[in-house]
């Protein structure tokens, strides 16, 4: 449900325009150092209000309330929360009645017989991906000296963001994007066989931020139309360098030690300015639904830190697994 990881284990919390949001880290090793300004630069590179993104401005301040004594973690649950001081709830009313298209309003709603909290998507906000984050500050300090970069490289089918940004604003709509992630040395051997490849891992906490629709790795769809000829990454070193790298990084579920190198896709921003149709759950019929509130043009653009966070938390997890961790004093 909430919950991920077998040793380095997270549970995230809250609802979007409730008093807080935050995560619970549990199976962090004692003795890493941690100050809130550690988690400055990610929480940046995930806020709004840059073009395309929603103008809700958060301070997102972690506190830090459980898990880190004197600057260091001391190996029992973390618990790291925000506050949410900027929403509007007040944008969200009609959606109990007529629900968003290809939002979890519909959803959400008749799972829990209508008393899941509704404002600014409750549970089901992009705003929890921030206990993503957190955990994965931590997580990027464990699996040190591994490396997780991830960048859009495209939006609404064009390589040219800010065209298709400027573009979708004009026509108050909204578009998706393509985001990669590139994980570099990273140790051969993490990933298990069938159920837990790491392709497996990966895909289930990745398919958890908000928006994800699709996932690939290495050469992806594209291997459909290749030869094994072309496709099979020569072997070069004992070391498992690879002369191509269309495996992404991972053979049999198992990372082979070249760069891990996957792309998600991510949909177009459900909540758009534009009327849209959709039922009315009183009457029965369809109406005319026009959105307020503040959201994003592009939610790809906030995808990539989201993207490295998730990723550090499966690597922490296996190497813990493994337990192929470096102490960090």
């Amino acid at each position: 449900m909430n919950t991920f990881g077998r040793i380095f284990r997270i549970h995230i919390y809250g609802e979007s325009h409730g008093k807080e949001i935050g995560v619970i880290i549990d199976g962090c090793p004692a003795g890493i150092p941690i100050s809130t300004d550690d988690f400055t630069e990610d929480i940046q590179r995930r806020k709004g209000g840059s073009k395309g993104t929603t103008p809700r401005i958060e301070e997102d301040k972690p506190i830090i309330k459980s898990g880190v004594f004197n600057g260091k973690t001391t190996g029992f649950p973390i618990l790291i929360a925000f506050e949410n001081t900027n929403s509007r709830s007040e944008d969200y009313n009609d959606f109990l009645v007529s629900p968003r298209p290809s939002h979890a309003d519909f959803t959400a709603k008749m799972k829990f017989a209508g008393y899941n909290d509704h404002r600014g998507g409750g549970h089901f906000s992009g705003r929890l991906t921030l206990g993503l984050i957190a955990a994965g500050v931590i997580a990027k300090k464990i699996i040190n000296p591994v490396k997780i970069n991830a960048t859009v490289i495209e939006v609404g089918g064009s390589k040219n963001i800010d065209s298709a940004i400027d573009n979708a604003l004009k026509n108050n709509d909204s578009i998706g994007g393509i985001v990669e992630c590139r994980a570099e040395k990273v140790m051969v051997g993490f990933g298990e066989p069938f159920f837990d490849t790491f392709e497996s891992l990966i895909s289930h906490i990745v398919f958890a931020i908000p928006g994800i629709k699709g996932i690939e790795f290495g050469s992806g769809f594209s291997s459909a139309q290749m030869t094994g000829s072309e496709h099979n990454d020569i072997i070069l070193e004992q070391s498992g360098k690879t002369k191509t790298n269309f495996s992404g990084g991972i053979n049999g579920g198992i990372t082979n030690g070249n760069k891990i190198y996957f792309k998600v896709a991510v949909k177009p921003t459900s909540s758009i300015s534009k009327p849209q149709q959709t039922l009315n759950m009183e009457t029965g019929k369809l109406g005319i639904l026009e959105i307020k509130g503040r959201h994003d043009t592009c939610i790809a653009l906030r995808v990539p830190v989201i993207l490295e966070a998730v990723t550090a938390i499966v690597l922490a997890d296996l190497m813990m697994l493994e337990q192929k961790i470096t102490r960090i004093i």
